[in-house]
């Protein structure tokens, strides 16, 4: 679960965004003591996350709305299935209306993909992971909604591990500096409790990479005989990643070549939004029933 204060930052951020001087149409079309009560709707099948994220957008809004989650975040739901009651001042529920719809919708639809990858693995040694290809300002958000998924998260920031990839490896041999040299002195400068991660993209590149003290080596657009290949000359000396070229059509046979991790950026950065909805429960006046029930009209 996301840290509350964080989903506070993000979600407060985003209703600014969305009502920077208020909310013109409910604070002219709607009275101030109206009160409304909606259920957050699935149109789809899926796998809920953030509803603590779509619930904390009505709390900013207006405290006195009251949101009651029907499913819990990680579980699957079906299309028309009733996952929140949302009740309360109808003003603020109009204002967070679509800052919390948004949110519950996409981390939804990541939480569903992710599922999607997990299932299609099942059966291998192999974990699917995230990238930090996430939309800028939601990775929490969105990271969450991998694990809820069913997914793992790969390093969150720059400054969470050491990841060298093509452009730092260029950087690290130009002049014709050896690979393994230059990583053997980047170890000794790191801190001991960081790691070390190198991407490649060419089998030739292994064995350097293996005596410069790799802790994970990512094989990146490999074929599947290089993928098998690799893993064979890794050994389990180091933790085997595989990237690039991954989808729903070849997520399970990049696994069964016997890699550790498959990293899929897909998960956050082309995702699509679930289609979820907020249906206001219309109760009709009892008073007006007893009315109608005595057959007079006007």
């Amino acid at each position: 679960m996301t840290d509350r204060r964080e989903i506070d930052r993000i979600v407060t951020a985003a209703l600014d965004e969305d009502a920077p001087w208020g909310d013109l149409t409910s604070e002219t079309l709607i009275p101030a003591d109206a009160t409304a009560t909606a259920d957050l709707v699935a149109r789809e099948p899926g796998v809920l996350s953030g509803i603590e994220v779509f619930a904390a957008a009505f709390r900013i809004v207006d405290d006195r709305i009251r949101v009651t989650a029907l499913k819990a975040d990680g579980e699957r739901f079906e299309r028309g299935e009733h996952l929140a009651r949302v009740g309360g001042p109808a003003r603020g529920m109009l204002t967070a209306e679509r800052v919390g719809l948004n949110l519950v919708q996409r981390m939804s639809g990541i939480a569903t993909l992710t599922a999607q990858y997990v299932a299609a693995i099942a059966g291998t040694r192999a974990r699917i992971v995230d990238t930090r290809k996430t939309t800028p300002g939601l990775r929490s958000l969105e990271r969450q909604a991998v694990r809820d998924g069913g997914g793992r998260n790969h390093r969150r920031s720059l400054s969470d591990a050491i990841m060298a990839k093509d452009n730092h490896l260029a950087v690290l041999t130009a002049g014709g500096r050896d690979l393994a040299t230059a990583l053997r002195a980047a170890r000794d400068r790191m801190p001991h409790t960081a790691h070390l991660e190198v991407e490649i993209d060419r089998l030739d590149q292994l064995d350097a990479v293996l005596a410069g003290g790799a802790d994970t080596i990512m094989l990146d657009n490999f074929t599947l005989d290089d993928l098998r290949a690799g893993v064979a000359r890794i050994g389990g000396r180091a933790i085997v990643e595989a990237s690039g070229g991954v989808n729903l059509d070849t997520v399970a046979a990049i696994a069964a070549t016997g890699v550790d991790v498959v990293s899929v950026g897909a998960l956050t950065h082309s995702v699509r939004s679930l289609d979820l909805g907020l249906d206001a429960v219309i109760e009709t006046a009892p008073a007006l029933a007893n009315a109608n029930a005595g057959g007079d009209s006007a």
